[in-house]
């Protein structure tokens, strides 16, 4: 497991590579699906979840980011933790949204797979097969007219000639 530790000046450092990162290098580990722990430098503490909570603020107030989480749905969170036995949401969450994922990949490998075989790419493979069977035919015509003889060339056989009664 990659460890990420956290100093007093917040600054990140990935013991791994030996070097500062930043929340966004974190972010990219997350989506890279590479496992690590953020810990304080000092303590020890493990300080991961309050990362990936800082991560999920920063993608929320980002510029031209989608919205995940609605006001009502921060609000509905925030009377889950007032709940004198709060619900076990945490499962529940991380199901739903595992399963969400799955779908939408799904979704995107069979609209990348019916894209294949649009119909528009179907009309441009037949039009590609037209175009080659053209460029095949006239090239071959031109060879074949090099190929023949012209008329000038070719001893008149016995049909080119005329009967004996019409030579007279």
């Amino acid at each position: 497991m990659r460890v990420i530790r956290k100093y007093a000046n917040r600054r990140l450092y990935d013991t791994e590579q030996s070097r500062y990162v930043t929340l966004e290098d974190l972010r990219s580990l997350v989506l890279a699906e590479e496992v690590f722990k953020v810990e304080d430098a000092k303590s020890g503490e493990d300080l991961t979840r309050t990362i990936l909570l800082t991560i999920i603020i920063e993608q929320e107030q980002g510029e031209g980011e989608a919205e995940v989480f609605s006001n009502e749905l921060l609000e509905q969170f925030i009377r889950i933790y007032a709940m004198a036995k709060p619900l076990p949401l945490a499962g529940y969450l991380e199901q739903g949204t595992r399963l969400m994922m799955e779908q939408q990949q799904r979704m995107q490998e069979q609209w990348s797979q019916a894209m294949r075989h649009s119909p528009m790419e179907m009309m441009r493979e037949v039009a590609e097969e037209n175009l080659r069977f053209w460029q095949q035919a006239m090239g071959a015509g031109k060879n074949a007219s090099r190929s023949q003889p012209s008329d000038a060339d070719t001893a008149p056989d016995e049909s080119d000639t005329p009967p004996d009664d019409e030579r007279r």
